[in-house]
């Protein structure tokens, strides 16, 4: 499941317009600026000025992407390998016509999935199925694991009951609300910013922007959100939840059947998909991928860290749960079609593939690939309760980093509460509030989660390597944790409980990514990459 705060993620984000600039706050610098960014523009103009980068590729497997965004054009990898469309596996990697990537979610007629069932619905579905005369056979057998699958089960039925709930009340009001407004103020779209400022002359306009601003709050609504745009998200939120709940008694494995027709549970069964990275509604990735390779000082939207980057976009996160065979076969193509790095802002409760995973991360491992993935939002600790995927004790990935999410701050509440945490399982944090970047159609909006958080990371590992090529991922990820930026408060509040406490509870480093102590830092390396080609 993807990870962002708007309407995807499993709580609701109780937001207050910041103080910090919403616009590229993630690239500034605490000591300059007093928020908590990453320092990319104090990394850029004290350190990188008049040096020469290299071309570095990054994989995104997400949701796909608007590879046509006007920032994004110019940053979109291209298989050079491939004759476009011409029906033929010219480079002979077993996908055809893959120019810009591949999306493991798609049928070879064209049809797409959207909206997928929860792993939690696939699991119970198996395990209902899973009784005989000699009782559970194979996971099952594990009452614990048969316990945990019907208490993610309930837990996702509920959580979709209440988006249904709360999205069929907001509705109508935001509509009515809209249209008010719209002919009050005389505008065709009416913003969050024109309510915000708007000055009320009598009680029934009061009440009026009152209610409106609460569900601002609600869902986390930034001031250049046009109420239209909440309308029509919502709608499609509700339409995704009511769509999920069919099936809590139906096979949540039909849509897969049907439209991408794989052996689903046969990781070796690898003759499926297209090349349409496009497909459904790929504003997340689109988000993602503009934190990191967003065209710098164009004059358009944002900016983003990485001039010399190319997007290799891996369609494998659907609207629901991705699978575990789609995640390892994503890693895969990723590492065998070039990217050095990749990006993977998406994570579940549930991973009964997670054999299939680990090795696809093993072998990232093994061919020098660097992973960067998000803590998740369900503001619980990893440790205790794991966030697919994860190398785990057992892996113990020295290339996979996983992070949480802050906030600009200045007040004390730098952990976003979203965040999930852990003083093992996460590594660091990183910008992941309210961060403004690209979506599709060539637009922007600031969305909140660590799916926003990892990105940062990405890109700022990217910009080492832009500059320092010959740096191994294991030396990128040693550099990330070694040059993180402590916080200057010893304790921070825990939005939790209210109390204070050491942010070096929450994550192994205790620090925010730095991007100019990282950089600094690789300054003086010698780089290992030689010795591994």
């Amino acid at each position: 499941m993807v990870f962002f705060s708007f309407f995807f993620s499993p709580f609701i984000v109780q937001a207050q317009i910041p103080v910090y600039n919403a616009h590229g706050w993630q690239l500034q610098d605490y000591r300059q600026d007093s928020v908590y960014g990453a320092s990319v523009n104090r990394a850029y103009d004290e350190l990188l000025n008049g040096k020469k980068a290299n071309d570095v590729i990054v994989a995104l497997i997400d949701g796909g992407l608007d590879t046509a965004h006007e920032d994004l054009i110019g940053h979109i990898w291209t298989n050079k390998g491939e004759i476009p469309d011409n029906g033929i596996d010219d480079d002979h990697n077993g996908y055809v016509d893959d120019l810009h990537g591949w999306n493991f979610l798609g049928g070879k007629n064209g049809k797409n999935i959207v909206i997928e069932s929860f792993e939690s619905y696939r699991e119970y579905f198996q395990l209902k199925s899973n009784t005989g005369e000699k009782g559970f056979s194979g996971k099952f057998r594990d009452s614990a694991y048969r316990e945990k699958v019907r208490k993610y089960f309930l837990k996702d039925s509920i959580m979709q009951v209440q988006a249904v709930n709360s999205f069929t009340q907001v509705i109508p009001q935001m509509r009515n609300a809209d249209s008010i407004f719209k002919s009050n103020l005389h505008k065709d779209s009416v913003y969050a910013r024109d309510i915000m400022d708007f000055q009320p002359k009598d009680s029934v306009f009061s009440v009026l922007k009152k209610n409106t601003q609460m569900y601002f709050r609600k869902y986390g609504i930034m001031p250049e959100m046009s109420l239209g745009r909440f309308i029509n998200e919502a709608e499609a939120s509700l339409h995704s939840s009511e769509l999920k709940l069919n099936d809590f008694s139906s096979d949540p494995n039909a849509l897969r059947r049907e439209i991408v027709g794989d052996d689903f549970n046969n990781p070796l069964d690898t003759n499926y998909g297209n090349n349409n990275i496009a497909a459904g509604n790929p504003s997340h990735g689109t988000h993602v991928a503009g934190i990191i390779a967003a065209s710098r000082h164009n004059g358009k939207g944002m900016d983003g860290i990485d001039d010399h980057v190319y997007i290799m976009a891996i369609r494998a996160v659907p609207d629901g749960d991705e699978r575990d065979k789609d995640v390892a076969l994503a890693i895969r193509y990723a590492v065998n079609n070039g990217a050095r790095l990749i990006n993977m802002s998406f994570g579940k409760s549930l991973s009964p593939g997670k054999k299939w995973v680990d090795e696809a991360i093993q072998y990232a491992e093994d061919h020098d690939v660097l992973i960067i993935h998000s803590a998740g939002n369900d503001s619980r600790n990893i440790d205790s309760f794991p966030n697919y995927p994860e190398p785990g004790e057992t892996l113990k990935s020295g290339s996979f980093i996983t992070v949480g999410a802050n906030t600009g701050g200045p007040d004390s509440l730098i952990a976003a509460r979203f965040s999930n945490y852990g003083k093992r399982g996460v590594d660091f944090f990183a910008p992941g509030s309210k961060i403004y970047s690209t979506v599709t159609g060539n637009q922007y909006a600031a969305y909140s989660g660590t799916s926003m958080a990892a990105p940062v990371v990405t890109g700022i590992a990217a910009l080492i390597l832009e500059y320092y090529p010959q740096l191994s991922a294991k030396q990128v990820k040693d550099i990330l944790r070694q040059s993180v930026f402590k916080i200057p408060e010893k304790h921070v509040k825990w939005a939790m409980t209210g109390r204070m406490i050491d942010f070096s509870q929450l994550c192994a480093t205790g620090g925010i990514v730095n991007a100019y102590n990282a950089l600094q830092l690789a300054a003086t390396l010698k780089g290992e990459r030689k010795q591994m080609e």
